[in-house]
Parts: structure tokens; C-alpha cells; sequence
């Protein structure tokens, strides 16, 4: 048993022997791995050079433009250019923004008026995220303070401000001149003319005559234009004790329309045929309002019908109710996408500035009239700056430039 006990000593220890070596050599290996997986060292950029910040021209005080002279390793070693700023020299510095390489201007906006800013420039050589690489960086000098500062004028805007005093003056001289008693010519408008026509034949075959001022209320253009011709068609049907009904969705309508239509009956000396109900409140609901005014027309087939205004979708479900009753249609809106509708089912059509043109080529109110012509004067002026313009940039004058608003 002794001797067996020896035998299995030696051959334990022979084996330890084999393994030590071997396990000795493994610690080894990682230290050799691992010394090998250190990532180099990222190139640091030159700092950008030369850096101007001044203030934004012709604004309100808020913004400061930075310029930079690119770093000499813009191209090979330059990832971005990000832009630091503080209030104090000694920092802390905030990032506020970046650019790529390459971009040597940057615009910082909401600032505060009065207050000194400091800025620096910092070059970016950032690596892959896959690298396990370090960015490097380098930054510029520190420039400040500057402050912002507000301008009166925005000088590159200038070329607005003479425009508009070009149309504010054309637009007062002719006022003048109408005030002054001078005929101010105004091209016909068809469907003006054909207000007597119309209004005449209802008196003739002893129907109503009604008048729809669209649907907006009384703060919208076209309606205000609306009441104004409703004024000019009462008169005619006062006068020709003809019967008018004007169906509104608007309170406010209602109250303006029927003081219109009660002061043309007035101007005629007819105030006692005037009746409050001529002018009524239907619904405040788009195609409630269309369905009434349709179920209107169907019982009494009037034989002149009005469409003064703003209208959107039910512009063709009125305007072919009319044309089923055989009513003649005079219709006026400044919705571009209603046109067709007007122009496909009714006899005469207002479109667009014709709507307005006429309360002055109606009323021939003085200060109608004048604006009227004030601003056929000014667009007169852009179409000729227009042509001059396609001209000159087809002849590549230079000077044509400064004209172009920033």
C-alpha cells in the first residue's frame, strides 16, 4: 500500500508538471490581445482663425452674425465647427449651434438687447461611433463683447416703403379729383348694366326679385360690397314698385342689409312701402340656409335672383335652382373656386375685383371712386416694374439688382 500511495504521488505530480506551462501561457495571451485593441490617438484639427462677430444690420436688436476663417484641416481632419457662447469672458461657454465643415457663418437669433456676449469656436474631428475613438477638438480665441443692436429702418426693405407711398399718394390724389367734382372714368361692368334690365322684367310679369348676400358675416369684404349693390337694386325696385326679399344668415346682416334697403326706399320717397320682413334672418347653417332659399324660389319663382358675397359649396345648389325657375341670375363673388359655377349657371357674373369695382361704379362715392382709380393707378405701376424687369434680367443689367427685396 505504501509503494501504491508513492506511484500515485509521482504520476499527480508529473501531471502538474504538464499543466503549469500551459496555463502560464494563457494568462499571457489576453495581455498580448488587449494591448493591441487600444485605439489610436484622433488628430487634433488647427483652430479656426479670424473670428468677427458683429451685429445683424437692419433688425430688431435680436441677432448677431459669427464669421470664421476655416481651419487649414478643414478638408481632411474637420467633422464640424461647433459655436460656444457665454456672457462672461471667464465662461461658462453654452453650445448654441453647429455647422458642418466648410461653413464659415453661423446667425445667432433671440438675443437679449443689452446684453455683451462672448463667442468661441471649437473644430471637430469626431470619429466613427464604431472606432471607440475619443473626439479631439480645438478651440479658437475668444471675441467680445458685442451687444446687438436695434435699427429704425430695415434699408433693405426700402424699395416697400416706396411703393407704398407711391399708392397712398395715388390713392389721396384721386380722391381729390372725384371730391373735386372731376369725372373719373370707369370701364362698364356688364353685369351692373344689366341690374335695370333684370328688375324690370320682374316688374313686368309681377314677380319678387330676390337678393343673396352670401354667407360670411358683416367683417367680411365681399359682404360689405354685397350691402352696398343691395342699395342700388332696392332703389330700382322701389322705384318700380317691384317686390324685393333679401334671405340672410347672419344677425348682423340683417340689421345692415335692411337699414340699406330702408334708406334707398327712403331716397325715393317711398319709406311707407318699405316692410321689415323684406329683409329676414333665415339660418346661421350653411346648407339650412340653401335648402330655404331653394324651397323659397321653387314656391314663388321669382324673375330676377342676386348672388352678392362670399359663397363656397352651395354656390351651384342655389344658382341651378334659379336657373330651374327661370330666373335671370346676376351673380358677384371674389371666391376664386365659385367662379365656374356663377359663369356656367347664371347670366351675368361679377368675378373677383368686379365685385368691389362696382359699389364704387354704383354709388360714385367720392372716396370709392378715388380708391378705386388710386389703385388701378399703382397696379399699372407693378405691371410696367414687371415687364422692365423681365427685360433687364433677359439683357442681364446688373443694377436691376438693387430693386430685389431681401
Amino acid at each position: 500500500m505504501h509503494v501504491l500511495n508513492k506511484i500515485i504521488c509521482a504520476i499527480a505530480f508529473v501531471l502538474l508538471a504538464i499543466c503549469i506551462p500551459a496555463f502560464a501561457q494563457e494568462d499571457v495571451t489576453p495581455t498580448a490581445i488587449n494591448s493591441q485593441s487600444v485605439p489610436a490617438a484622433v488628430p487634433v484639427p488647427a483652430p479656426a482663425t479670424n473670428i468677427a462677430v458683429i451685429d445683424t444690420p437692419d433688425d430688431n436688436g435680436r441677432s448677431l452674425e459669427i464669421r470664421w476663417d476655416l481651419s487649414p484641416d478643414d478638408a481632411a481632419l474637420v467633422t464640424k465647427y461647433q459655436i460656444l457662447r457665454s456672457t462672461s469672458q471667464s465662461g461658462p461657454f453654452e453650445i448654441i449651434g453647429s455647422t458642418t465643415k466648410g461653413q464659415h457663418e453661423f446667425t445667432n437669433n433671440e438675443l437679449e438687447r443689452g446684453t455683451k456676449y462672448y463667442y468661441k469656436i471649437v473644430s471637430l474631428n469626431e470619429p466613427l461611433l464604431t472606432s471607440g475613438q475619443v473626439p479631439s477638438t480645438s478651440e479658437s480665441s475668444i471675441v467680445g463683447p458685442v451687444e446687438p443692436i436695434a435699427q429704425w429702418f430695415n434699408m433693405r426693405r426700402i424699395w416697400i416703403l416706396i411703393w407704398t407711398l407711391v399708392v397712398c399718394g395715388a390713392i389721396l390724389f384721386y380722391i381729390s379729383q372725384a371730391k373735386a367734382g372731376k369725372a373719373l372714368y370707369v370701364r362698364k361692368i356688364a353685369g351692373i348694366d344689366a341690374v335695370d334690365e333684370a328688375i324690370g322684367r320682374a316688374t313686368e310679369m309681377g314677380r319678387k326679385v330676390f337678393y343673396v348676400p352670401g354667407i360670411q358675416d358683416m367683417d367680411d369684404v365681399q359682404t360689405i360690397a354685397a350691402v352696398i349693390i343691395l342699395g342700388r337694386v332696392a332703389r330700382i325696385a322701389a322705384e318700380n314698385d317691384t317686390m324685393l326679399e333679401v334671405p340672410v344668415c347672419k344677425s348682423l346682416v340683417m340689421v345692415t342689409a335692411r337699414e340699406a334697403v330702408r334708406e334707398a326706399y327712403s331716397q325715393v320717397g317711398r319709406p311707407d312701402a318699405f316692410r321689415e320682413d323684406q329683409v329676414h334672418y333665415v339660418t346661421d347653417d350653411q346648407f339650412g340656409y340653401a335648402a330655404a332659399i331653394d324651397g323659397m324660389v321653387v314656391r314663388d319663382k321669382p324673375a330676377t335672383m342676386f348672388y352678392m358675397g362670399a359663397f363656397f359649396a352651395e354656390s351651384l345648389i342655389l344658382a341651378e335652382t334659379g336657373n330651374a325657375a327661370g330666373a335671370i341670375q346676376i351673380a358677384g363673388t371674389g371666391q376664386p373656386s365659385q367662379l365656374p359655377f356663377f359663369v356656367a349657371s347664371c347670366d351675368y357674373t361679377l368675378i373677383g375685383e368686379e365685385l368691389f369695382a362696382a359699389s364704387a361704379y354704383l354709388a360714385r362715392e367720392p372716396k370709392l371712386l378715388g380708391s378705386l382709380k388710386g389703385q388701378d393707378f399703382a397696379k399699372g405701376l407693378f405691371l410696367v416694374a414687371i415687364i422692365l424687369g423681365i427685360i433687364f434680367e433677359l439683357l442681364t443689367v446688373p443694377f436691376i439688382k438693387i430693386l430685389q427685396v431681401s
